[in-house]
């Protein structure tokens, strides 16, 4: 009797277990990794029909204004041998940053607008998310070799051209390109053998994250990395730049007690850069917080995400044309030339 309670015992055990495998079997999908040449469908923004052509025109403005702006203070900073100083080579450095993330992103939105095309090849992409991570770290690196170049201008005026030598500023711009570079090389390197199940990339323009979103399991390591990037990125550049301004505050309050000229100078030469630098961060902390909101709709989510793309490249030349009095002044005298050539 015991050995037939056993054996039944056993019998309704492996039932059991052939039951729950079947039935795994069964609610389990085979997934297929793609493979290429493989085509992306950007989801984009949700368009109600007609309002196709009204986003259009408004990313066609966003990106005239971008180009105009940058480039009459790109052209002017190339042509007047009086702007070539250090803090105006590092201005036009920031123009071609601006001039990349937003030529990366507005020209296919707009195609999307205006066409409802949403297919991107892999290599386009994975060539837009590589252009806007390299802006959004190149943004900072130069932003903090701004921060140094003022910190020299107010701290050490006597000595600053002997300091920021031409050969020094070459390093200064160079090393803050390849800061950026290298950091999302690796990045993009980490993920280039990632098996992808998926083609929707659910966001407006492709990132990295976007992409490893469709990868066919965990990618720990890529997670890992581009957290531990944009972390250590973002807090030594706030500190870099936290450190120069302190120092500049308190150079300009020590300085300003015998002349008043000296801080008012000191805080015209820093403003602009501590504009820019505040406005790409206030933007990039919209974008954070945008997205810990459920009740928030994609479309506005969607659009918090670019404002770190669509504003600043639009607002920067602007900045600089109304702070910056040499180089308002030299814009007023090129249109100036040109106007009175043309007459």
């Amino acid at each position: 009797m015991q050995v037939y309670l056993k054996q039944t015992d056993n019998t309704s055990k492996r039932i059991v277990f052939y039951r729950t495998a079947l039935l795994w079997m069964e609610n389990s999908t085979v997934v297929t990794p793609l493979r290429q040449p493989i085509v992306f469908e950007l989801e984009g923004f949700y368009i109600p029909p007609g309002y196709g052509s009204f986003l259009f025109f408004l990313a066609l403005f966003n990106y005239i204004v971008v180009l105009l702006g940058n480039g009459v203070v790109m052209s002017v900073i190339v042509i007047d041998k009086n702007l070539h100083r250090p803090m105006f080579v590092l201005v036009c450095n920031l123009v071609v940053c601006d001039l990349l993330g937003s030529t990366a992103v507005l020209p296919r939105l707009m195609m999307h607008s205006l066409t409802g095309e949403k297919r991107i090849g892999y290599m386009a992409a994975i060539a837009q998310a590589f252009s806007v991570h390299t802006y959004g770290v190149a943004v900072q690196t130069l932003l903090a070799a701004m921060a140094y170049d003022r910190y020299i201008a107010v701290c050490e005026p006597l000595r600053y051209h002997a300091i920021m030598t031409p050969a020094r500023l070459n390093t200064c711009c160079i090393l803050a390109w390849s800061v950026a570079l290298l950091c999302i090389v690796v990045l993009f390197a980490l993920h280039t053998n990632t098996p992808l199940c998926g083609n929707t990339v659910q966001h407006v323009y492709c990132s990295n994250r976007a992409i490893l979103s469709l990868a066919c399991g965990p990618t720990p390591i890529n997670n890992i990395y581009g957290l531990s990037m944009t972390w250590s990125v973002s807090t030594g550049i706030f500190v870099i730049i936290a450190f120069s301004y302190f120092r500049i505050l308190h150079a300009s309050v020590k300085q300003g007690r015998a002349d008043s000229r000296v801080r008012s100078k000191a805080f015209q030469t820093c403003s602009t850069h501590l504009v820019v630098y505040v406005l790409y961060e206030v933007a990039a902390l919209i974008i954070i917080v945008s997205q810990r909101f459920t009740s928030v709709s994609q479309n506005i989510k969607k659009f918090f995400s670019i404002l770190f793309i669509i504003i600043p490249p639009a607002v920067n030349p602007i900045i600089y044309g109304l702070v910056s009095k040499d180089l308002r002044a030299s814009i007023l005298k090129n249109v100036t030339i040109r106007v009175s050539l043309q007459k």
